[in-house]
């Protein structure tokens, strides 16, 4: 009997005490990733294929190490509420800030990790797709098709648009293409007839099979207040959606709801593992009564020939949490990191929950080490990419005038000498639901990167990930060769400008796909970079601004304007005289 795992993962967002809703707030914040990996161990090295990184050794025996990664590029796009899609072995990120521009009219990245650097490529929609709106803090999860070409799907429910209004529609995403290092998405959206939920975000969904049926279960979230009474000054005020149960059929349309006794508050934020016919809501954040209860319930589905049959049982042992970040790293085995415990408290601890025989088993487990960032940082978010692979990240440092937007880092298994053969069979695994499901927590946000994700060359015009226009990844952050004339290093560096503390000031040339280079090493001017930081103009540095120069369009001058030859005081015409004038004026002179 084939045994179907599903996960359902959030991300986080703002800092809650300063978010009304996860609004707002969350998208003038700059961030930073974190990514948190489990690898494949060496135990396949009897030629068998591990189903999960780790399925022979349990989880919380491994040693995580955190390194610093760079984005290259696009990182405005990523901000709290982004998804991830997880095809084959690549992560797709979804949920941009902003709408679509021509760059990438699809809103979907493919997210390239090489050499500690990750890359954003743009991903391509058939043409029988529909429009797909980037939709932020959306329910995302895997649903398995009955045919091979639909093997793997994605459904995405609700979600806010770049306009913040709320989105009650379902989106299916499938990959219809896969040809040399390109993926082709088809994206059909489903109407639904029956009990349809109503817009909301921050909520889950997930699917459940029993009986060889499968039907969605979509629970929790938060919409905007009832339109009676949304006033001008409560227009964006959000409340808890009703704790009903939504049971989805995304085959014929339907969906009904189902009032539970055991479910009295609504939730938002949580976290939600699907295993069979059987959905487990852990944490959670109730906005009515502004608590994260240690909620525990399990949902169970049973799909018969006739109506279906939803049961919740209330089980203890749960846990405190909110806007956590789930990944599977074996077929029983999920962890769970990040979060938050109270409005201004990150929760640091890190768990594992074991599914075994319709049991759940919930422990802590060793926590990595954790930098003084990330403890200091008031907020934090992050997501899954699958294969028991997790993204964190913090804002950037705003003491200084010239900052990273984000810092991120990677924590691995000390298992990196692993062979490619075997993470890319590890990372392409099918057999289970994909740990890459992602949905938008309460306060926090969203990103993964896949760190075994294959090269993917966009053909736009606008596509900024040529390979051949790839720098010497070798050297990142602040302690780069920015020019040939560059004597920045981080043994002898002091600071130089008033802005500085223990980093160098640092600007961003745009040429072409754009670099870093030191201040110092530009001869700015202390006020020169301060005007520079704070306004929106572009800056080229020494080595380019004179190619930038030569590629501006001349200013069209306005045409001279010529002296008319003709004198400007013209004489006016003469008087006419009558004849009888003229007649007088004759005889006056005779």
């Amino acid at each position: 009997m084939r045994t179907f795992v599903g996960t359902h993962t959030r991300s986080l967002y703002c800092q809650p005490s300063a978010c009304h809703g996860c609004r707002g707030q969350s998208e003038n914040l700059s961030h930073v990733l974190t990514v948190y990996t489990w690898l494949s161990n060496k135990d396949s090295e009897s030629g068998e294929q591990p189903l999960w990184p780790s399925d022979k050794r349990s989880t919380h025996d491994q040693k995580m190490s955190l390194q610093m990664v760079t984005v290259s590029n696009n990182v405005a796009l990523i901000q709290p509420g982004f998804s991830l899609m997880y095809f084959d072995g690549q992560t797709f990120f979804f949920g941009q800030k902003g709408w679509p521009k021509r760059s990438c009219p699809t809103g979907v990245f493919h997210f390239d990790v090489k050499h500690n650097r990750i890359k954003l490529k743009p991903a391509a929609f058939s043409k029988d797709s529909c429009y797909l709106p980037p939709l932020r803090y959306p329910a995302t999860c895997t649903f398995k098709g009955s045919c091979e070409s639909e093997k793997h799907r994605y459904i995405i429910h609700g979600g806010k648009t770049p306009n913040n209004e709320l989105s009650d529609k379902i989106y299916i995403i499938t990959a219809v293409c896969k040809n040399n290092k390109k993926v082709t998405f088809r994206c059909t959206e489903k109407d639904l007839v029956g009990d349809v939920p109503e817009a909301r975000y921050g909520h889950s969904i997930d699917v459940v099979y029993s009986r060889g049926k499968s039907r969605g279960v979509l629970f929790g979230g938060r919409s905007y207040v009832p339109s009676a009474q949304r006033t001008t000054e409560k227009w964006n005020s959000v409340v808890d959606c009703l704790p009903h149960v939504f049971l989805m059929d995304f085959e014929f349309g339907c969906s009904t709801s189902y009032i539970l006794p055991e479910l009295q508050d609504g939730l938002s934020f949580h976290v939600s593992i699907a295993r069979n016919d059987t959905v487990y809501i852990l944490g959670g954040h109730s906005l009515a009564n502004n608590i994260r209860p240690a909620n525990l319930c399990r949902i169970k589905v049973d799909l018969p020939l006739g109506s279906p049959a939803v049961s919740c049982t209330v089980l203890s042992g749960g846990v405190s949490v909110s806007s956590a970040i789930l990944t599977q790293t074996s077929n029983d085995e999920f962890v769970i990191v990040g979060g938050y415990q109270l409005d201004n408290q990150k929760r640091m601890i890190c768990n594992i929950v074991s599914l075994q025989d319709n049991k759940i088993e919930i422990r802590e487990m060793e926590t990595p080490d954790w930098t003084t960032d990330i403890k200091h940082s008031k907020i934090w978010f992050g997501g899954n990419m699958g294969n028991g692979t997790i993204f964190l990240g913090i804002p950037g440092d705003n003491k200084q005038a010239v900052s990273e937007a984000f810092y991120f880092y990677m924590l691995k298994c000390v298992e990196d000498d692993v062979n490619e053969d075997q993470k890319t069979s590890t990372n392409s695994q099918t057999s289970t639901d994909d740990p890459g499901d992602s949905t938008p927590f309460e306060d926090s946000e969203e990103f993964c990167f896949s760190a075994e994700a294959n090269n993917f060359d966009g053909d736009d015009e606008f596509d900024t990930y040529n390979e051949d226009d790839e720098e010497d990844e070798s050297e990142t952050g602040y302690w780069i060769t920015c020019c040939h004339t560059c004597d920045v290093d981080i043994n002898t560096w002091v600071p130089f400008y008033s802005t500085e503390l223990n980093k160098p000031a640092m600007i961003y040339c745009s040429h072409e796909d754009g670099h870093w280079v030191h201040a110092q090493c530009m001869d700015l001017a202390e006020r020169t970079l301060i005007q520079l930081s704070e306004g929106s103009n572009k800056y080229y540095c020494n080595e380019h601004v004179k190619i930038a120069r030569a590629l501006l369009t001349p200013k069209r001058a306005p045409p001279l304007k010529k002296p008319p030859l003709k004198s400007l005081r013209k004489k006016g015409p003469g008087k006419i005289l009558t004849p009888a004038k003229k007649s007088f004026l004759r005889r006056l002179f005779d």
